[in-house]
């Protein structure tokens, strides 16, 4: 991750982000779209581009535990136990929303999807923005996820504030979606 931190495409794309700006950047199977997850204005902009409809909520990933605390109060320690269990990796939990999620984060459920990434780039740049930001593939609704930077521009020209460098990682599939309070798998991984 080190070598990641000291990229200046990073530092551009988290400035980017800071100044309310929707980026694009490698996870761990697919291209994902980015932003401020406190910034209304580019939650709705990202929105647009998508065209996805703010019910569906979206997901915040992190670089670790630490990013997303205060989005785990008050989990009790069975449940922080099975989040440090399969995290940083590619499963995103559905944890019960303590009110820090805004309703352009949630979407239409009483949950927020939070995800510890363990893709060096995305670490990177949740550390350089200082603390987790929005995932959601890079795609318009009903299209193919995007798996590589040329594919992010042919979909979305330069309407992005910012590209990050790097590669997708060498899953097949998106993350798992799983709710922490029943188990149930909502997304396959």
């Amino acid at each position: 991750m080190s070598n990641w931190m000291a990229d200046d495409r990073v530092a551009q794309a988290a400035r980017a982000i800071k100044s309310g700006g929707v980026i694009a950047y490698p996870t761990e199977a697919v291209w994902g779209l980015g932003a401020d997850p406190a910034n209304q204005q580019a939650l709705a902009r990202l929105l647009a581009l998508k065209r996805r409809p703010r019910a569906k909520g979206l997901i915040l990933i992190a670089a670790n535990m630490a990013q997303i605390e205060p989005w785990l109060a008050p989990l009790s320690n069975s449940h922080r136990t099975q989040l440090e269990a399969s995290w940083p990796g590619p499963v995103t939990w559905l944890v019960p929303n303590n009110g820090q999620a805004s309703r352009w984060v949630t979407g239409d459920f009483t949950t927020v999807a939070l995800r510890v990434t363990d893709h060096p780039v995305v670490q990177a740049l949740c550390l350089a923005f200082g603390g987790p930001i929005i995932s959601t593939s890079a795609n318009p609704q009903g299209q193919t996820p995007a798996r590589s930077a040329l594919q992010v521009q042919a979909y979305f020209g330069d309407q992005l504030q910012a590209i990050a460098p790097g590669q997708v990682g060498e899953r097949n599939q998106p993350s798992e979606i799983r709710d922490l309070k029943t188990g149930r798998i909502h997304r396959p991984g």
